[in-house]
């Protein structure tokens, strides 16, 4: 709690009085931007894992992430997928330029965010995607970024339709069928489920 709180002098005060430091302290210290109370975490003896990076990271907090991986703290795709989550485009770049690998993760997030500039720049820098880029842009109510995928070539499947009616996305539903997305039963179960009346009256 004294690492979430960022408040460092209680963390000396309990770890002076016998409380351990997981790694849990450098994660909360990455994730709310406290690079002192990170350093000193360190200092003493704290673990890290792949996770501080990736908090830091969704946090945009890029000073940390720096300093972070400059003193030997991993990473993986995750860092790069929470800076998507975070809608943080400088953190994903400089985390790409500083050789952090990513995953399909990263473009579902920026697609979900509604972040069309991720989504280009993941794309035109080989960031891999599919059929869950265009699911997580429907589910969010993206129609742009559904059609800036699509027409790149993204995959796209039932989940499409499913999210589009699920969160009450007619225009998004529409497109999706217009060009040839496939759907199932499952799409008028979602929008039994959502309660989307339009869509029922659309679709089935």
């Amino acid at each position: 709690m004294a690492a979430e709180g960022g408040c460092l002098d209680v963390l000396r005060f309990i770890h002076e009085n016998g409380c351990p430091l997981h790694d849990s302290t450098c994660r909360k210290a990455a994730q709310i931007g406290q690079l002192n109370m990170l350093k000193w975490a360190r200092e003493n003896g704290c673990p890290w894992d792949t996770n501080a990076c990736a908090d830091a990271a969704k946090g945009g907090h890029l000073e940390v992430l720096k300093w972070a991986r400059d003193n030997g703290c991993p990473w993986d795709e995750w860092t790069c997928a929470c800076a998507a989550i975070g809608v943080q485009l400088e953190v994903l770049e400089w985390a790409r330029d500083n050789g952090c690998h990513w995953d399909e993760q990263s473009c579902r997030y920026a697609a979900e965010n509604g972040h069309l500039e991720m989504l280009k720049y993941a794309h035109e820098n080989g960031c891999p995607w599919g059929e869950s880029t265009c699911a997580y842009a429907a589910k969010g109510g993206h129609l742009e970024l559904l059609q800036y995928a699509h027409e790149n070539g993204c995959a796209w499947d039932v989940h499409t339709c499913f999210y589009a009616a699920k969160e009450g996305h007619l225009e998004l539903l529409q497109y999706a069928r217009e060009n040839k997305c496939a759907w199932d039963a499952s799409t008028c179960r979602a929008a039994l489920e959502g309660g989307h009346l339009n869509i029922l009256k659309w679709a089935c």
